[in-house]
């Protein structure tokens, strides 16, 4: 009775080992591609090579010399039409980043967060000393707005699939509508199961 109490305990404790998660954690600059689908790294290459892209066109510099300043842009939506879940918001994150740290451009908050300051600055004008409230009608105005959709295209068979992720963004002029640059990225991987 003994041996059969023992052999139990043990079979359940190398199914407890057995079953347990193993984590380790990895330097986020790192480039992991375990599932094969949009991760961290595409999001970041991609938002970087881009406004590179970007901010190496034309339009930069005429902007420039028309008006002798830097202009401001605004990240607006970038729509997920992939056959994946992919936070956009993410990506977007990563391009107003990108266009940041080249100090070529000035970058103003969009949808959600604008709201949200408009709605801080409501809330000034009643709560705050007149000294440090906050006035209405000194925000800076965008004289870009960037727009662009990530699409995938899966091509599978048995074990085997290749995933293409095309990325297409547009930077139009908002007082001309008139759509200065154009940008298009593709990241295809062989995934094997």
């Amino acid at each position: 009775m003994k041996s059969i109490f023992y052999s139990a305990i043990t079979a359940l404790l190398l199914l407890t080992v057995s079953c347990s998660r193993q984590v380790t954690r990895i330097d986020p600059a790192a480039t992991p591609d375990i599932s094969g689908s949009w991760n961290n790294t595409d999001s970041r290459l991609t938002a970087e090579a881009m406004i590179n892209d970007a901010l190496t066109a034309d339009w930069l510099t005429n902007h420039s010399q028309a008006k002798g300043k830097k202009p401001v842009v605004i990240v607006g939506m970038v729509t997920n039409n992939s056959h994946e879940h992919i936070e956009a918001e993410t990506f977007m994150n990563d391009l107003e980043r990108s266009f940041i740290t080249t100090s070529k451009v000035s970058v103003v908050q969009s949808g959600k967060k604008r709201e949200e300051l408009r709605g801080e600055k409501a809330d000034q004008q009643t709560n705050a000393s007149q000294s440090t409230m906050k006035k209405f009608g000194l925000e800076n105005g965008a004289d870009y707005i960037l727009q662009g959709s990530i699409n995938s295209i899966v091509d599978a068979y048995k074990r085997k699939k290749t995933v293409t992720y095309q990325i297409n963004l547009e930077l139009t002029n908002i007082e001309t509508n008139e759509v200065v640059w154009i940008g298009e990225k593709k990241i295809a991987k062989m995934v094997k199961n």
